[in-house]
């Protein structure tokens, strides 16, 4: 009965590849062409930053950025390299009403934050301000987080992270501009600090790029009691040269 209902839905909702909607084996899947373009974040990295290197330097190994400029988070791991097609999923997700796509963008998640997720106590998004929100009408951050915590069994607190500044969208800034726009950024309600308090918190955003807003994040989760602070983002901003 149910192959009889799945099939009877495929012909209404065929499967489509989830960047360029030609037709696929599977719901929830990627074309040969699209998943061979699409760039996974893969060793060697800086343990710390999650920042691919060309080469291999050896284990445990930090970028020059890690060194001069540590964050306050412990580790921040992506799935897959910012480039035109990682750009157009963000895109749909987060200004298309597709959020269909941020349970194939979880899975793909996990398995590039499998390490952060086997020490992972919680998972809070990264929030909008509550204006941005009701022009959105929700937040891509937490539906990747939401499904995420689904894959993996673990507790998902959206509520616990509040963005009371109602900075300027990142997009565009250069590096301090973009620390100077979500400096103090954010809060953990009083009444939420107790679901944080010691626990290992995984910090879920859509894009990294120079980590100003997962750092400001991180802080406020610090500040508030966290034990410690996980990053994982779906997609990475390319690092020059690479």
């Amino acid at each position: 009965m149910q192959h009889a209902l799945r099939q009877a839905g495929d012909l209404v909702y065929p499967p489509v590849c989830l960047s360029c909607s030609v037709r696929t084996g599977s719901h929830g899947g990627m074309c040969a062409d699209c998943w061979g373009r699409l760039r996974p974040v893969e060793k060697p990295w800086c343990d710390v930053l999650g920042t691919p290197f060309s080469f291999d330097l050896g284990e445990a190994i930090l970028s020059a950025e890690a060194i001069a400029d540590p964050p306050p988070f412990s580790k921040a791991r992506s799935a897959v390299l910012y480039d035109d097609l990682a750009k157009a999923m963000v895109h749909r997700l987060k200004y298309k009403d597709r959020t269909d796509l941020a349970m194939t963008m979880a899975r793909w998640m996990a398995r590039a934050g499998s390490e952060l997720l086997s020490e992972t106590q919680a998972i809070v998004p990264v929030p909008l301000h509550r204006r941005r929100l009701v022009t959105r009408h929700y937040n891509q951050s937490a539906e990747l987080s939401r499904a995420l915590a689904r894959h993996a069994g673990l507790p998902h607190l959206p509520a616990s992270l509040f963005r009371r500044k109602a900075t300027r969208q990142q997009v565009g800034l250069g590096a301090r501009a973009r620390i100077e726009n979500v400096n103090g950024a954010f809060v953990v309600p009083e009444n939420k600090c107790a679901g944080i308090e010691g626990k290992v918190i995984l910090l879920i955003d859509d894009v990294y790029t120079t980590g100003a807003t997962v750092k400001s994040a991180s802080k406020a989760l610090l500040k508030a009691g966290a034990g410690d602070v996980l990053v994982l983002t779906f997609a990475r901003v390319v690092p020059a040269g690479l």
